[in-house]
């Protein structure tokens, strides 16, 4: 990955495991849960972690209770760390120094580069149009807080950037949604945990942060809907129509369940786990 990236596109903000020191494995905690079968403390490599830093139950982690893996990606970032942030320098055979802030500064060009796969979202949108200035300039200021040093990501303030960034991704929300036909629901952090959702329309609603944890979504009308931030864990998609929504990332899709009658945005495809099709 170049220093400076030019000409983003949403693959460039997908994470390459060939290219990382498995920083998730390590840098990230997680509790023993549904999601993982051991605890792990934030810092500490996670035992399955081989010393070519891959995984060594990747083809097996459902079953071995490590779902929680499957669902994540860091966009990208854990090879902008490895590889450009602290120079392709091996977190086990460098400084100690240098392992422990290569852990630190993870999550937060994990933030960063989240925010980058938004913005490069929101420009390829044709709504967009009459604020690509404003989206540009931040996808600037984005990549170039992403490139900087590893002092200076553990010294930003990632919410206050986000909040100047988030300004720009609710105005592409509203000129996004503004077509929809019919009246435009307001769905923005609703508790839908486990609601009856089947065949519901939800055309160019906002469900920005919306709680769908074990929703029947089957049949939906999602289109053009605003999925920023929704929590589709265990969601019910089958035969739902997500054509033209955005902000959708394909971890909240992978931890989402469907089949081959999903219709999806380009942005995404269809997770492994579901029946194959498209």
């Amino acid at each position: 990955m170049p220093e400076h990236l030019t000409g983003l596109s949403l693959e460039d903000l997908r994470g390459d495991c060939a290219q990382c020191f498995g920083l998730c494995c390590v840098a990230l905690p997680f509790a023993r849960s549904a999601d993982f079968a051991i605890d792990k403390p934030a810092g500490t490599p996670c035992r399955n972690l081989r010393d070519d830093h891959r995984c060594g139950i990747h083809a097996r982690l459902r079953e071995e209770g490590f779902t929680g893996c499957t669902v994540y990606d860091c966009f990208g970032a854990g090879q902008r760390v490895s590889q450009v942030t602290f120079g392709g320098v091996d977190r086990r055979t460098g400084p100690a120094a240098d392992a422990r802030r290569m852990a630190e500064v993870f999550p937060v060009v994990r933030q960063l580069h989240e925010l980058l796969r938004y913005l490069t979202e929101a420009l390829a949108l044709p709504a967009a149009r009459p604020i690509r200035a404003g989206l540009r300039e931040q996808l600037a200021a984005t990549e170039r807080l992403a490139a900087g040093s590893a002092d200076e990501l553990a010294a930003l303030d990632v919410p206050a950037h986000r909040q100047r960034v988030n300004e720009l991704l609710l105005r592409t929300s509203e000129l996004a949604r503004a077509g929809a036909k019919g009246k435009r629901k307001n769905r923005r952090h609703a508790d839908l945990m486990g609601a009856r959702l089947k065949g519901a329309d939800l055309a160019g609603a906002d469900l920005r942060g919306a709680y769908l944890i074990a929703a029947d979504l089957t049949g939906a009308d999602l289109r053009g809907a605003d999925l920023i931030g929704a929590d589709l864990r265990d969601a019910d998609l089958t035969d739902a129509d997500l054509t033209g929504a955005f902000f959708l990332t394909q971890p909240q899709l992978t931890a989402a369940r469907g089949g081959p009658g999903t219709r999806l945005p380009d942005s995404v495809t269809h997770p492994v786990h579901w029946t194959a099709g498209r």
